[in-house]
């Protein structure tokens, strides 16, 4: 018998529990003023229990050369990055209805 997920119901080899996820998510990404005039890079909206947000804030940061942290359910990148974020997450297999850019 094959083990079956709890989330969607389906056996682990053919469940579809993180296209669900990616599907149903808005993510919005805009530049906040920080102190100094320096600009920021915001992303919210990923799902902190689907998704690794450590491990993309630090995707992220290496494709950027810039320097972040993710903390309570936000990715902060310094510097204005929204383009490139959004076409980070668009290879990832988010869509283009998806995600908001501010």
């Amino acid at each position: 018998m094959a083990n079956i997920c709890p989330v969607c119901g389906l056996p682990f080899d053919i469940h579809v529990c993180e296209e669900l996820e990616r599907e149903g998510a808005r993510i919005t990404v805009r530049m906040e003023m920080r102190r100094w005039g320096r600009p920021t890079t915001v992303i919210e909206g990923l799902d902190p229990k689907r998704n690794d947000i450590q491990k993309l804030a630090g995707e992220l940061k290496r494709r950027l050369a810039c320097g972040g942290t993710a903390k309570e359910g936000q990715i902060i990148l310094q510097g204005d990055h929204r383009d490139a974020v959004r076409q980070h997450l668009l290879t990832l297999g988010f869509r283009d209805s998806q995600i908001e850019v501010q």
